[in-house]
């Protein structure tokens, strides 16, 4: 079965971006930008950083995750469900405006856990931390942005996940702060907040009760770095040992990250090749790790030849930390290619494993291509 994909960063944003910026001025990499810094992490930044997350209300926090029904990106939802979950340090909550699906970019779709009014009305003190994953769609204002507004009033430390830090920005909390974003998102966020100052070479940025990040793999270095801001380094890093994950402090290479002309080949190569688009299936059942099951479908579904679909006889299935995940009991014949998680390694570790298997299907320039939308060091 073909099926084109939706992806959140999209065919149609990178080719305009390609043709419109040319080659050479994608290519300029983090160094070019004006108002950047890129200084190496200094001994004691990482403390710095841990010490402006501690929680600022509860000894144990309230983690409300803010989604938009119509769409909301795979990984930054669903890894920071999971990891604070499973530190067992917070209660957390996804949110969304209404009752409705969750229909998540560009794979999968969950059942929210509360609505933006039901939270309101079961918290009144508000949540210790909001963390906003990227959206499909671009609001400039809406009850997303006044609630996010809300929640910082109520002095919630707001995390942007991605190009969550669009929303953030939106409300009015990026002016005059350090902050970061998706490498291909920078340029844009800086010139919509010119008041802003953009921390280059950081995956995540704090700043005053706002963080931010780079591209959607940093949804695990900072989820993990929340985790040590309210548990201690002790408990963080025995879970990052857990999820497979062996550094989470903010160094970060932005200057690997951009387009060139051979990934604009890639893109428009594989977007021209609608005769080879297929359907993957990975098969899901009550107990699935969401974090391995984020991270296989939002790669397979960013090859620009292939999208992931959840397999189940049953309608719907609970993730392994809690989520409703809405499969309409898809089977196997409806897919071209199965994929199964693999339960012997590490959750983390289901990326690396997922980008050599699209390698071997589709070749290594669409693995590097997947890797860079993902902001994930892969070679």
């Amino acid at each position: 079965m073909n099926e084109r994909i939706d992806n959140r960063l999209g065919r149609r944003g990178f080719l305009a971006g390609a043709a419109g910026f040319g080659v050479a001025a994608l290519a300029a990499g983090c160094s070019g930008k004006a108002g950047s810094v890129a200084l190496p992490l200094a001994a004691d930044e990482q403390r710095r950083l841990i010490a402006g997350m501690k929680p600022p209300k509860r000894a144990r926090p309230l983690v409300a995750i803010v989604a938009d029904n119509r769409g909301a990106e795979t990984t930054d939802l669903m890894i920071p469900q999971a990891v604070l979950t499973r530190s067992g340090l917070v209660d957390v909550t996804v949110i969304a405006p209404t009752d409705a699906t969750i229909a998540m970019i560009p794979a999968l779709s969950i059942e929210p856990q509360a609505t933006l009014a039901g939270f309101d009305e079961a918290h009144p003190d508000g949540a210790d931390y909001v963390i906003v994953p990227a959206y499909h769609h671009d609001e400039r204002e809406g009850p997303i942005v006044a609630w996010i507004r809300q929640q910082a009033a109520s002095r919630a430390t707001i995390i942007g996940i991605c190009e969550g830090a669009k929303v953030l920005g939106r409300a009015g909390l990026l002016d005059g702060r350090m902050a970061t974003t998706h490498w291909y998102a920078i340029d844009g966020l800086m010139r919509a907040h010119p008041a802003m100052r953009y921390a280059c070479d950081r995956r995540y940025v704090v700043d005053r009760g706002v963080v931010t990040t780079t591209g959607v793999t940093a949804s695990i270095p900072v989820s993990l770095a929340l985790v040590e801001a309210i548990g201690g380094k002790e408990h963080a890093e025995k879970l990052a040992a857990q999820l497979g994950v062996p550094s989470y402090d903010a160094a970060h290479d932005s200057r690997d990250f951009h387009l060139n002309a051979g990934w604009v080949w890639q893109l428009a190569s594989n977007s021209a090749a609608v005769w080879g688009h297929e359907t993957i299936g990975i098969p899901v059942a009550d107990g699935v790790d969401g974090i391995a099951l984020a991270l296989a479908a939002d790669a397979w579904s960013r090859t620009y030849r292939s999208k992931a679909v959840a397999l189940s006889s049953q309608a719907a299935v609970l993730t392994a930390d809690g989520l409703k995940l809405t499969t309409g009991g898809r089977s196997a014949r409806e897919t071209d290619l199965t994929q199964s998680l693999d339960p012997a390694i590490p959750p983390a570790s289901q990326l690396d494993r997922a980008l050599k298997a699209i390698a071997a299907r589709y070749g290594k320039g669409t693995a590097g291509f997947v890797a860079l939308q993902l902001e994930f060091p892969w070679r």
